[in-house]
């Protein structure tokens, strides 16, 4: 086992910096020692001669001046003591470090910039200079930071010029893992059709990306700084097409497509439901084949849409089921927090429970589950002091649920599409926020009242999982057919109050919002409907008495 020992020199007495070093190192497996505040210079080597650790530790952070003739005097007894191989590390402020650099004793010195990736790259024994020493694929960046998560966040702006400017700008500050490339709805829809484009809805929604080239061009963009992964939406059309296409461009870090979506219920295609659950399952499919992580981002589609938490959990657990059964080994779980944004921290923690104790109950030596969180984007309001707090807050939430990636959603979503600077930015606010948490946290994931809801969301998802089941169009398993699962969704086991009117589905949800919580609702007799009643008026078409 490695070991640390530090201390604070001189008359400083400011040791909570080399504290949090210490304690992450520790969490790495070092053996750590703090020797403790204002250590004289002959203590200090005392320790290092009779311990002789792999590293020692310094820190000052008061005025510089004096720090000249305090590591004059250390370097001349690391001399005299003949230490080679130990490798000396200094901590401060950047006046201090800029002083300790020019002294020549240390192998490392930290300014208190430093990022989280930088001091765990350290201290797992990793240098971060060239693209060969970032990951360059999804699962490796996640083993190579976790616990901590990896970041991303949406890039599309309405020019590819001014996407591929952006994007080397964010590559260069260092800020997150994933840029994902966010197209606009012509590109997604009519990429291998474009006579079918209309040019005035260029740049809606993303970038309007035309050409392989352009693809390219922003892959090339990443190419710096810490060397972000890309990922990009799926495509509403020629979905195979289109992911060979991000394959061959940016080396698509993971593939996200729905299940049920992106066709006649979501207006964003011409799809029949059923067509498009088979298509989007040979999408998970062939990315399955291609040992390709998948992402099939399908509940926040009905959470989104007002469907209550119970259908939310329900719909989690159908889409990481239907990868899985299409063969994806590494399937990415979005739990998307503040949906709708009325739900009380609590109760939205505990739907994040159930769908993740469904999801991976699947696991086995063929389907690893890794977690990404992220905050709802009706959530963050259009003042951006306001949205700023609010991006932190539902951060803090979602790090109780330990995620491997953490999705940033930028600040300046309801007012505007994230530039550069806007992208730079939250990624900092979040990093401050995961730097806190790993100072220790209350476990919130253990509270009672969290628990019991949790534990409530699963006996409901079961409720509606076996009506699913009754369904069954005796073609296959019927959580992952096609028929079936529309079939739900014609009568209503699977429904949303925003589908009314939609000729693909039931349209009858009426749900209700109750002590922070979002459930299905009976408008004539004011009162909450359970799922077992629920149910049985879609099934046998009939009431039931009150299931307390």
């Amino acid at each position: 086992m490695r070991k640390i020992i530090a201390a604070t020199i001189g008359n400083c007495v400011h040791v909570a910096g080399t504290i949090n070093f210490l304690s992450l190192a520790e969490k790495e497996g070092y053996n750590t020692r703090f020797l403790g505040a204002a250590v004289d210079i002959d203590r200090l080597m005392e320790a290092v001669k009779a311990e002789k650790p792999d590293y020692v530790g310094v820190s000052y952070r008061l005025t510089p001046e004096p720090l000249r003739e305090l590591l004059k005097e250390l370097g001349e007894k690391i001399h005299q003591a003949d230490l080679k191989d130990i490798k000396w590390l200094f901590g401060g402020t950047q006046p201090t470090a800029a002083v300790a650099r020019e002294s020549g004793i240390f192998y490392k010195v930290f300014d208190g910039n430093e990022d989280v990736d930088e001091v765990l790259g350290f201290l797992r024994g990793r240098v971060l200079l060239k693209a060969e020493d970032y990951p360059a694929d999804l699962i490796s960046r996640i083993n190579s930071k976790y616990p901590y998560p990896i970041l991303r966040h949406h890039l599309g702006l309405p020019s590819v010029e001014e996407t591929i400017k952006a994007a080397e700008k964010v590559a260069e500050s260092k800020v997150l893992d994933v840029i994902s490339i966010a197209p606009d709805q012509n590109a997604q829809e009519h990429f291998f059709e474009q006579h079918k484009m209309d040019s005035r809805l260029d740049g809606a929604g993303g970038v309007p990306l035309r050409t392989r080239e352009d693809f390219t061009a922003l892959y090339n963009a990443a190419q710096r700084g810490n060397y972000p992964l890309l990922r990009c939406y799926s495509g509403t059309n020629n979905l195979i097409d289109f992911a060979r296409l991000l394959q061959d461009t940016i080396k698509n870090a993971w593939c996200a497509v729905p299940l049920c979506w992106y066709n006649v219920l979501d207006r964003r295609g011409p799809r029949a439901v059923r067509d498009s659950i088979r298509e989007n399952q040979m999408v998970m499919k062939w990315h399955g084949e291609r040992g390709i992580p998948v992402e099939v981002n399908e509940s926040h589609h009905w959470s989104l849409r007002d469907a209550h938490d119970a259908i939310g959990v329900v719909t989690a657990f159908l889409a990481a089921y239907n990868a899985k059964k299409m063969g994806v080994k590494d399937y990415i779980a979005q739990y998307m927090f503040n949906v709708p944004p009325a739900i009380a921290p609590e109760m939205d923690l505990a739907k994040m429970l159930a769908k993740i104790e469904l999801i991976e109950s699947l696991q086995d030596e063929n389907f690893n589950v890794y977690r990404q969180a992220r905050a709802g984007l009706c959530s963050l309001p259009g003042d951006l002091a306001q949205a700023k707090g609010q991006l932190a807050a539902s951060a803090y939430l979602a790090l109780a649920i330990k995620p491997h990636i953490y999705h940033v959603v930028g600040f300046c979503e309801a007012h505007h599409a994230a530039t550069a600077e806007d992208i730079i930015e939250s990624c900092r606010i979040v990093r401050g926020v995961i730097r806190n948490t790993f100072l220790g946290v209350v476990d919130i994931t253990r509270d009672s009242r969290v628990l019991r809801r949790k534990d409530q969301l699963i006996d409901d998802a079961m409720v509606i999982l076996d009506a699913i089941k009754d369904l069954n169009t005796g073609s296959g398993d019927p959580w992952a057919d096609p028929d079936t699962i529309a079939k739900a969704i014609e009568t209503g086991i699977l429904d949303a109050p925003h589908l009314k009117g939609n000729p693909a589905a039931c349209g009858r949800l009426i749900t209700r919002m109750v002590n922070g919580t979002l459930y299905a609702y009976d408008p004539a007799e004011k009162r909450i409907l359970t799922e077992k009643e629920r149910i049985a008026q879609i099934l046998d078409g009939r009431k039931v008495s009150k299931v307390v």
